[in-house]
């Protein structure tokens, strides 16, 4: 099968049957006029077609020619449209943002109502995957992440600490027995597959040995495992960064107030550095870091009000392989 002419010889002669000289098009195209010509040529050995004649000093169109550059300048007109619709998406109040699953549902989709009303002129795409962005093949402008930290390639900043404890529902609770230290005995312990902290590591580095046979529930997604533990299925080992709600509420509360709370960074925002000269990114990242703000000093009133005290580590320390919120 006869390999199809490229789309550079297309453009050389969508050039040439417009401008009418292989001169003319040398210089819009800034290349020599024997590149063109060859460029030509090699298009009509393709085609099996002459698709030029000479009249005088001038070129003029075949009619293999003619049909062939109508549907050439409509092709490649329609390709610059779509060039240039893409650049104005990209440089006008356009953001297209990424983010993990139970983030996106539990932390900020329920803020992003404030970043609308304070752009309403915007366009705003949220896609909520567990993949990282590949920002050289997707139109992607920020990724925000759960994960230790350290993606090679992007600047990233720290959006969010995770801060890990035991919750429950309080009528879940009011059946464990009463010393917090017999309570993960008896309960039904709830993981989420994706968490930088689970049970077995938490357990571990809190010194606590359960009985053998515990009785527990895997999850896929932090938010699942919440919704669980809201519904009086177990205990489950999450972040107040996710259930900051229901805690403040009362909806959840800590099983083991003896125990200190972990805190360790574990959502960024990450984007190529040329992403970071955006506008619509850099009011992104800065109305982000006042909603941050605003939710650490939620976090300080639970913290207060349930008297838990805090221990902070490095991610590093609680990362699971693999993991991703």
């Amino acid at each position: 099968m006869a390999r199809p002419p490229s789309l550079n010889a297309f453009l050389h002669f969508e050039c040439v049957a417009r401008r009418g000289s292989l001169s003319r098009a040398a210089e819009e195209l800034s290349v020599s006029p024997s590149a063109v010509s060859q460029q030509i040529r090699q298009l009509e050995e393709q085609m099996g077609v002459k698709l030029f004649r000479r009249q005088g000093r001038a070129l003029r169109l075949t009619l293999e020619g003619e049909q062939l550059f109508q549907a050439s300048s409509a092709a490649i007109r329609m390709l610059r449209d779509a060039q240039a619709h893409l650049g104005q998406s990209r440089d006008s109040r356009r953001l297209n943002l990424r983010v993990t699953p139970s983030f996106g549902v539990r932390w900020l989709g329920p803020r992003l109502s404030g970043f609308v009303a304070r752009h309403p002129d915007w366009d705003l795409r949220v896609d909520a995957a567990p993949d990282p962005s590949d920002f050289e093949r997707e139109i992607m402008d920020l990724d925000i992440r759960y994960g230790a930290g350290g993606w090679q390639g992007y600047p990233e900043r720290a959006v969010l600490d995770d801060l890990v404890l035991p919750l429950c529902s309080p009528a879940y609770l009011a059946a464990l027995p009463e010393a917090p230290e017999a309570r993960l005995d008896a309960a039904r312990l709830i993981d989420s597959a994706r968490a930088l902290c689970q049970w077995d590591l938490w357990l571990w580095r809190m010194g606590i040995k359960t009985v053998a046979n515990r009785k527990t529930i895997l999850m896929d997604r932090s938010s699942m495992a919440l919704q669980l533990a809201l519904d009086g299925a177990g205990v489950c080992l999450e972040s107040l960064a996710l259930a900051a709600p229901e805690v403040e509420a009362g909806h959840l509360v800590p099983v083991t107030p003896h125990l200190p709370v972990i805190r360790f960074p574990a959502y960024w925002a990450l984007c190529p550095e040329r992403n970071l000269s955006r506008r619509a990114v850099r009011l992104f990242l800065t109305w982000l870091e006042g909603e941050a703000a605003g939710h650490e000093k939620t976090l300080g009133r639970i913290i207060a009000g349930h008297a838990l005290t805090v221990e902070t580590v490095s991610a590093g320390d609680w990362l699971v392989a693999g993991a991703e919120g």
